[in-house]
């Protein structure tokens, strides 16, 4: 949690793999795709805070399962959702498309689309010094989320987008997947020092109860056989060949 000194972000976990971000300014806090809500609430009750947004990445149920009991109990709070998912995030209250740029705890939050996953997933870029990407399901450490609405170009011209950002990006995926994810890479790619590296470094944070996530998009292209993918075909077949391992 102290990686990112620039700014106070907190991780929850909950449910199975799941992990709630806070990102925390004085006394105001932005939450991202809430699962659930009780341990948002109870965060924020002992911490005093006040409840300023809820940021939506896409529309599965492990992302807004927690959105409108939160709403009940912040009512006036702003729920940023992308325009595209207004019947299946009917409670947004911002809607948002690509390449927007909204104002959120006194910093410029752009709105990066990145099909794949779903036909309308987005996520929140907070350029800086050091900027971080609230990713959700798009990307994690080691992977790339699945593709269940959208094509396999959309998902490889998504991460070629991420891969454009500032080197140092720290990016917060949703899911605490990397020890599982880099056990594959190294099945295809047994030799890879760096990808050996990694699995060691997950198992050490693991062993301390530590998160592996955010992690650093430079550090993610030495080692993510997605990011690594040459061409789309390439992309293709370990996308097809990650839904097939076990």
């Amino acid at each position: 949690m102290e990686f990112n000194k620039a700014r106070n972000i907190i991780g929850l976990r909950v449910l199975s793999d799941n992990v709630i971000w806070l990102w925390v300014k004085d006394k105001s806090v932005v939450v991202v795709d809430p699962s659930v809500h009780e341990p948002v609430i109870r965060y924020i009750d002992e911490n005093n805070l006040n409840l300023e947004a809820i940021w939506q990445t896409h529309h599965h149920s492990d992302h807004i399962g927690g959105t409108k009991s939160l709403i009940e109990r912040w009512p006036n709070v702003k729920v940023i959702a992308s325009y595209k998912e207004q019947k299946r995030i009917p409670f947004q209250n911002v809607s948002v498309e690509d390449g927007e740029t909204l104002n959120i705890l006194g910093e410029e939050v752009q709105i990066i689309e990145v099909l794949g996953h779903t036909s309308s997933h987005i996520a929140f870029f907070l350029n800086g010094k050091i900027p971080v990407l609230f990713i959700g399901d798009t990307l994690f450490s080691g992977g790339c989320g699945r593709i269940f609405e959208g094509t396999y170009q959309q998902m490889y011209s998504s991460l070629e987008r991420i891969k454009s950002l500032p080197k140092n990006t720290l990016i917060y995926c949703a899911h605490e997947y990397t020890k599982s994810n880099i056990l594959w890479a190294l099945n295809l790619k047994p030799k890879d020092q760096d990808i050996k590296n990694k699995l060691s470094e997950v198992e050490k944070k693991l062993s301390h109860n530590k998160l592996t996530i955010p992690f650093l998009l430079a550090d993610e292209m030495k080692i993510n056989l997605f990011l690594r993918a040459k061409n789309l075909e390439e992309f293709t077949f370990l996308r097809e060949n990650k839904d097939l391992w076990v």
